[in-house]
Parts: structure tokens; sequence; C-alpha cells
């Protein structure tokens, strides 16, 4: 494309991930001596600059700029932090220098109001409006496919991730399609477990997405936040197309609800999964949104948002210059605002959010207080390590790192990826008795295993095993049906981790007298696997009697959602019933973790601590650390993990703290390094980035319709009606 007359380019931008998106700056000094250079000689009458806040050019051109300035606002956000380190660099100073303050939409102007204070008037982003072809975008026939399109980048903020599980539920019930623009095949793919009925077309035209927005029933945004206005909305109604959106503030000045779209509580897959078959059971409806989608589109018309522009540059220009000497210099140095009006300070206001309600409020009382208890965990953890490492002294550790052994550690380090190999044959085999109809692979059984060791090394969460269930689930071919079987074997993995545990704590207090006097602790970890069986198959019986009987919807639908977690469980007990690979998988688990003890073991001799430690050591750690790592508090517990190491070295073979530490972080370094070199080839084989694998892990679990008959059954496709 030819670059415009009036164009005057302030060179390249950088990009950089902010309100969980990306955007572009101008940083370079060519920028900045560019603009001021052309507002000296252009004479211009006013400036209008978008976005005041953003560094560089735009903060300093609306600082520095003699003639009146309009400044546009168009971002929504609550962030205490962000909004208040602009205020120490001096932000409302400068917004001050303003004549005239412009907001998007009422959640830009929230955010303005909330954080730097001054008179905002509402005008929204204008969109190119043919009317006559939104009317007869408007008056598409209604056919039996649901046409649903997304545009916006493939970032977590857009929602991509929830709209894919919405439609993966919904094409089991309905013939639907998915149109993807703006993220490209290589984006999604990883997103989405079957790409069946999806059309990826990734950056296109103007044109063409016009013409896809004329072309489908529906526009999603399932946004998560963040969004003060929602450009592409209106691009969808100057289409003639209604939309489904996410409630949130941005899309409530934007979207009518019940009128030219549907608004669904933000992060809620099952509620958007809902919302689009409602749509499609109800043409006439979606006929009528459409209309007064076209109608409504001239709310948003250049002309008519243009119109409002222009008066907004009259009314800056004729601001008069202020009265006294004292005035003019209050306005200069921006301790009084430009525009002369009564000051408005900022002012703490109610957010524009819906308040949550029910499971969601639940929910986030419960995210804010792990939040405080990790923060509160995060912190004493820190004096304690502060104070340990005192009275330890660094000096003992790094001697004893220093005096290890590399051929040695090198030997651990290949023992334990060693043990990672032998993980994966037991999943193969447990997967080969849960999919006897797929052919699962050894080889996908090792891919999966590899990538969800990286994933539990790298991330605070437990995302190793939706991860490695995911990358299998993919590659049988049936991936929807297989994804929750894939998630009950390892199920499996963990009755035989949970043994190996055992056998790890025999071990351990049999090699030293832990429980001196409390030998019946030996007795309960015995017996504890059994009843752990006894309970997995039981279950699934008992709540199906307990549902029945409950009065309470909320009680029924927990005990349901449990049944069904214990009857996965018991599901994943399946490869017992084969005795070859049930044998199999038990002496390769088991075999795993004596791998990893002898490399635990190996490590010890690296830093000859063997003479006063041997294997039981060896289990003693490895118990230690697993047992410690069930909630991990940061990524491969680290910290904890070495606090673990020493404590146990210390108090049953009176090894020292230093040595401990250093023994820790060997340890902890040669199961890292494992994770990356397995991890990181399979990832890349696989094709997916480690972002890519930790978005659809998050949103592993599959969105269910309830059957119903259809609407549409009865009744012939409908022709919309002007």
């Amino acid at each position: 494309m030819e670059k415009p007359g009036y164009l005057v380019s302030l060179g390249r931008t950088l990009s950089l991930k902010a309100n969980q998106a990306v955007s572009n700056i101008s940083v370079t000094p060519y920028a900045m001596a560019a603009a001021l250079q052309e507002l000296r000689i252009g004479n211009y009458d006013v400036v209008h600059v978008h976005e005041p806040l953003a560094p560089v050019a735009p903060w300093c051109i609306t600082d520095w700029t003699p003639v009146p300035v309009v400044g546009t606002f168009h971002t929504y956000n609550e962030n205490r932090i962000s909004n208040g380190i602009a205020n120490a660099l001096g932000a409302r100073r400068m917004l001050n220098r303003l004549h005239v303050r412009i907001a998007v939409s009422e959640a830009a102007a929230w955010t303005a109001r909330r954080f730097f204070g001054g008179h905002y008037r509402i005008i929204p982003n204008g969109v190119h409006v043919d009317p006559q072809r939104a009317a007869l975008g408007a008056l598409r026939p209604q056919s039996d496919k649901l046409k649903i399109v997304f545009v916006g980048q493939a970032v977590e903020r857009k929602g991509l991730p929830l709209l894919l599980r919405a439609f993966e539920a919904l094409r089991e019930h309905v013939p639907t399609e998915l149109t993807v623009i703006g993220p490209s095949e290589h984006e999604l793919s990883p997103l989405m477990l079957d790409m069946r009925d999806v059309r990826v077309l990734g950056k296109v035209d103007d044109e063409t997405k016009r013409m896809e927005l004329e072309a489908s029933d529906v526009l999603c945004a399932p946004s998560l936040g963040g969004e003060s206005f929602g450009m592409v909305l209106t691009e969808a109604f100057a289409a003639g197309t209604p939309v489904i959106a996410s409630d949130i503030a941005g899309y409530r000045d934007v979207v009518r609800e019940g009128v030219d779209g549907v608004l669904v509580p933000r992060g809620d897959a099952q509620a958007l999964a809902e919302a689009l078959r409602d749509l499609y059971d109800e043409p006439v409806r979606r006929a009528e949104m459409a209309r007064a989608a076209a109608l409504g589109a001239e709310r948003f018309a250049w002309p008519r948002v243009a119109a409002q522009v222009m008066e907004a540059y009259e009314d800056a220009i004729a601001v008069p210059e202020p009265a006294t000497a004292l005035q003019r210099a209050a306005v200069r140095v921006g301790a009084r605002a430009a525009d002369l009006k009564p000051r408005v300070p900022a002012q703490r206001l109610v957010s524009l959010e819906p308040p949550l309600t029910g499971p969601q409020r639940h929910s986030k009382a419960l995210g804010v207080a792990r939040r405080v208890g990790l923060a509160a965990v995060s912190i004493g953890g820190a004096v304690l390590a502060f104070l340990a490492l005192q009275k330890i002294g660094l000096t003992n550790i790094a001697k004893a790192l220093i005096t290890a052994s590399p051929t040695l550690v090198l030997l651990g380090l290949a023992v334990m990826c060693s043990a990672m190999v032998l993980r994966a044959v037991s999943w193969h085999a447990i997967l080969r008795a849960a999919l006897p109809r797929s052919r699962v692979r050894f080889s996908d059984a090792a891919q999966g295993t590899f990538i969800g060791v990286l994933m539990s090394s790298t991330l605070p969460a437990r995302l190793g095993e939706p991860s490695r269930a995911l990358v299998v689930a993919r590659r049988t071919g049936r991936p929807r049906e297989n994804l929750p079987i894939v998630l009950g074997t390892v199920v499996s993995q963990t009755l035989l981790n949970i043994l190996a545990l055992i056998v790890l704590g025999t071990i351990m207090f049999s090699s030293v007298d832990f429980f001196n006097g409390h030998q019946n602790a030996l007795v309960v970890a015995a017996i504890a696997p059994l009843v752990l069986l006894i309970v997995v198959l039981v279950m699934p019986l008992v709540l199906r009697d307990t549902g029945s009987k409950s009065r309470s919807s909320r009680l029924h639908a927990l005990a349901a959602q449990v049944r069904e977690a214990m009857a996965r469980v018991r599901a994943g007990l399946i490869v017992f019933r084969r005795p070859r690979l049930g044998a199999t998988a038990t002496v390769a688990q088991l075999g795993a973790w004596a791998l990893q003890c002898l490399s635990c073991w190996v490590l010890l001799v690296a830093l000859g601590l063997d003479k006063h430690a041997g294997i039981g050591a060896a289990a003693a750690v490895l118990f230690a650390v697993n047992i410690t790592a069930v909630l991990p508090a940061t990524p491969a517990n680290l910290g904890v993990f070495q606090a673990a190491c020493a404590t146990v070295l210390h108090t049953g073979w009176h090894i020292g703290y230093g040595d401990g530490v250093a023994f820790g972080v060997i340890l902890q370094a040669v199961e890292v390094t494992t994770a990356i070199l397995m991890g990181m080839p399979a990832l890349l084989k696989e094709g997916m980035s480690w972002r890519e694998v930790r978005l659809r892990a998050m949103h592993t679990t599959p969105v269910k319709l309830p059957a119903r008959p259809s609407s549409r059954a009865a009744s012939a496709p409908v022709q919309a009606r002007s």
C-alpha cells in the first residue's frame, strides 16, 4: 500500500505486552524529532493525540505542544499499580495540558476519571457504514448451518480458547461452522483437539473481513476483560451481523442486550455454547437481531462520529487564554487544567464489571484467599530462607557445590533421563488398555510424558497432567471423545505413584529411627493403597444413591460431579484387569522411581556424602520432595525443594545444612535439566509453543451441552424479511 501524502511516518515501533494484549509504541529519538519538527512547521490549529498516556511520543507531544491539544482515551483497566506508576511520573500534570478530553466509551472514561480526574466527553470509535450493504447483509438467507465468525488476536484476553471449547460442544448438537480471522492455523491448531468445521483465514484485508462478517450468522467476541470499546462489534453491525459477546464494561456500551446482540458471563464457555445454540434454534429472532444490528450501526457511522470530533476541535480552539499571569503560569506548568473548567480530582468509583454471584463469587473468594496465602507463604519462606542462609553460611554451600564431582552429576542426569523413559513405557501400557481401539504408539506416550514433565517443571500450577493428556488425545484420531479417557489413565499412574511413595517411606522408616514409638504409622502407610482402592470402586455407587435422594439441586449437581470424577478414576484402573499390560505398567513405573532413587544416591556420592548417607537417605529425599510438591507454591517448588532435602538429611543422617542445601540445588538442577533436555525437543516436534500448551491445558475440561429437541427440526429454513 502506497503511503498517503498527508502521512508523516514516525519510524518503527516497539511491540510490548500491556493490558493482556500487544501494543505498538513509538520510543525512538527519531520519532520524537520527526513529530516535533512537523508540529513546528505545520502551522496547525489543533493537535489530536490518541492515548496521551502512551510512551513516549504521545506523552511528550501532549506536554510540549503550544497549540490546543485534544486527547482521546481508548483504554479500560482497573490496574492501580500501572496507573499509580503513571501518576508518579507526572501523568495528571501532563494531562492538564489537554484542552478537551475524549473517551471512546463509558468504560474508558471510568478509567480516566478513576485514576486521573478531569472532564470527559464520550465519542465512540467510528466505522464505515454503507446502509444499503448493511441492510442486504441483514437479509442473508437463514440456512440449516449456524455460521460463527471470530475476529481478533490469539491473545488470552480475547478468550479464543473459551470459544473453541464452546464450539467443540456445539457442533455435537447442531450443524455449525467457525471462521477464525486473525490467528494463523499454526497458532490455532494447538488450542483445538479437532479442527473439523473450522476455517482459519489468518490475517486478511478489510474487504475480506467485511465479506466474511456479511456471510456469517453471528460474530462471537468472548473477551475476558480489558476492552474499552470493541471495534469488531461495530464492524459486525455495519455488516448486518448480530453478536454474542462477553458481558464486560467495554462491550456493554456497544451491544444492546437482546436487540442486536447477546451478552454472556465472561469466562463461561458453557453459557457461551448455550447462547449459540439458542440463537441457532431461533432463526426468526436471529433475523430480527440482524436487522437491528444494521440499523444500529448508524450510531457509530463516521459522518456522525466525525461531526462530534470536529465539535471537540472547535471547543479546544475556543478555550480562552487564562485571565491572569498566575493562571497562565499554572496552565503552562500543568498545575491547572488547560480547559479552565472547575477541577475534578481522581475519585474512587464503583467498578463497571457486574458483581459476581453464586459459584463465581465463591471461586473469586477462593482465588483471592489462595493468592493471599501464597504471598504469605512466599514472604515467610523468603524470611526463613534468609535467616537459614545466614546461619548455614553461603561459603559452606558454595564449597560443597564446587567440590561436587561433575562426572557423577552427569551420571545422575543420565539416570534421571532414563527414569522418564520408563515412565513413558508405563503410561503407554495404561493407554493401550484404556484405548484398545486406538493404536497408541510408544512415541505418542513418550511425547506426552516429556512435555508434561517440562510443563510441571516450569509452571507453579499442576498443568503437566492435562498437558500430556492433550498431546496424546490429539494423536488418537478422536481427540474430543478420547480426552476424558486419557485423563483417566493419569489416575492409574497416580495410584502407582502412591504405591511407590509407600515403598520409599518404608525404606526411609527402616533406615533411620524417625518414628520411634510410633510404629503404627507404618501399618497405616501399608494399608493406605487398599483403602484408597476401595473408596474409588465403591464411591460411584454411593453417590448415585445420594444424588437421587437429594432435594437440593446444588448438592445434586455436586454429587454428580464427584460421581463423574470417581467413575473416571475407576475407569483408569482398567489396566489392572489385563495382567500383561498391568504388570508392564507397574514394573515400569516402579522401575522409574527406582532409577530416580538411584540418581539421588549418585548425587550424594558426587558431593561426598555417601559416607554418612546411603540408599535410605536417597529414598528419604525423594519421598520428601515429592510430598512437598503436591501443592507447589513456585515453579518446580523452588526453595521448598532445597529446604526439604536439607531437613531430611540433617534430621535423619546428621548431614550439615550447608551440604544439604547444596545437594538440593544440584538435585533440582538435574531434574529441571532433565525436563528441558527431554521436553523441549518433544515440544518442537509437536509443533507447539510453551504458551500454546499452557493455554490449552488451562482449558482442558470439555464443555457438555445437554441434549434437547431442536426447534429447527420441525421447521423449514426461514427467509429474513425487511
